[in-house]
């Protein structure tokens, strides 16, 4: 009878790794587990840094690789520390042919980010997405969740600086 691998020792003394520790348990550690295990890493800390990621690895008995080609393949995984705010622009083809190119570059003049980048003062990570369900309201934004419709770059700054 052969036994099962050694379970790495959490990274640090944080309570929120026991909370991690507890859904790759209650999947028996399994790699099935993998997608997950890495909702409950992002949810703990709000991003997967390669701590996380080379921890869950070693939990899981999965190559690095893969936890890492699994993490940036979904783009709902966040490989850095989000802002307090998130915008969010579709660049499904709808939005795009109505001006999400325009929107972007509105924000990349604004803010000197770039989509997938945070701000430096960590308040608004401007963010991509394929599609949001929203074309009859294209171009369309989400902003901290809230889909807003018929975007127009000036518009979309206003809203965006009105935040706190």
């Amino acid at each position: 009878m052969t036994q099962p691998p050694a379970r790495p020792p959490l990274p640090s003394d944080d309570k929120r790794w026991k909370l991690v520790n507890a859904t790759m348990r209650r999947n028996g550690y399994a790699g099935h587990a993998l997608i997950e295990t890495l909702h409950s890493v992002q949810d703990a800390f709000g991003y997967l840094d390669e701590t996380s990621l080379r921890f869950v690895a070693a939990s899981l008995d999965l190559p690095v690789s893969k936890v890492f080609g699994v993490a940036t393949f979904y783009h709902i995984f966040m490989l850095k520390p989000k802002g307090r705010h998130t915008c969010v622009v579709c660049t499904g083809t709808a939005c795009y042919i109505k001006g999400a190119g325009g929107l972007i570059e509105g924000l990349q003049e604004r803010y000197g980010i770039d989509p997938g980048e945070t701000t430096g003062d960590d308040r608004l990570s401007l963010l991509t997405a394929r599609c949001v369900g929203a074309c009859g309201l294209a171009p369309a934004v989400v902003v901290d969740g809230e889909v807003l419709g018929k975007q127009a770059a000036d518009t979309l700054v206003a809203t965006l600086e009105e935040l706190s």
